[in-house]
């Protein structure tokens, strides 16, 4: 049996535990995702099932992405996202709509970015929220991994409504942009920090929100 898919991953679990669920209800055990998605994420996940379908993965994960992604001004988080530990930057200055959609502007094209340090990206063999989650055991600041600024893409940002300290934004990428950093980086522009708070992944490549299967839905003959 070889599929390929995309699933519409509820929030509050791991891509791979969505993988583990097809694994389940396919009786197959060759199961691969595209593009991981955080816990706290929804959205499109593509996944595939059988060999010859997870060999394909790559080139179907490849392609453009849409996300809809909440974010909110005035903190930081330790993981740039809901989860993390906040932190109040300036919560007095309210920027403008006009500062905002140009400040969004701004992150248009080839940008260098810094992924989160709770990320998955290897580093000496270590993947990165492992190394950051011990230092924070520890209490080290001198074991929290360093991150090396990435070359990506964004295609395209437009704001969808701001009430301060909300703005919502949908990002059309090229991949390996985290929209974690994004927020972040947007925060640190307007000089009120930000934090992302919600996201939804609507495309990848082909594959769009309103066909991705519930993964309850899903049913294999």
């Amino acid at each position: 049996m070889d599929n390929i898919f995309a699933v519409n991953k509820p929030k509050g679990i791991t891509s791979f535990d969505v993988v583990y669920k097809i694994r389940k209800k396919t009786g197959v055990k060759r199961v691969g995702h595209g593009g991981t998605l955080d816990p706290l994420a929804t959205g499109v996940l593509v996944i595939a099932v059988g060999r010859e379908a997870t060999k394909q993965l790559d080139k179907y994960v490849k392609g453009e992405k849409e996300y809809i992604a909440t974010i909110k001004l005035g903190f930081t988080s330790t993981t740039d996202d809901e989860e993390g530990e906040k932190r109040e930057i300036n919560t007095e200055y309210i920027p403008s709509t006009e500062e905002i959609e140009e400040t969004l502007k701004s992150f248009i094209g080839n940008i260098h970015q810094i992924p989160p340090i709770y990320s998955a990206i290897k580093i000496n063999g270590k993947r990165a929220y492992k190394i950051a989650r011990k230092s924070e055991k520890e209490n080290s600041t001198t074991a929290t991994p360093k991150m090396e600024p990435r070359e990506v893409k964004i295609k395209d940002i437009q704001l969808l409504s701001y009430d301060y300290p909300i703005l919502k934004i949908k990002v059309t990428t090229g991949p390996g942009v985290y929209i974690r950093s994004l927020a972040r980086d947007i925060g640190e522009k307007l000089k009120t920090g930000a934090y992302l708070t919600d996201l939804q992944r609507t495309r990848v490549g082909e594959f769009i929100i309103e066909n991705a299967k519930e993964i309850e839905d899903i049913k294999f003959e």
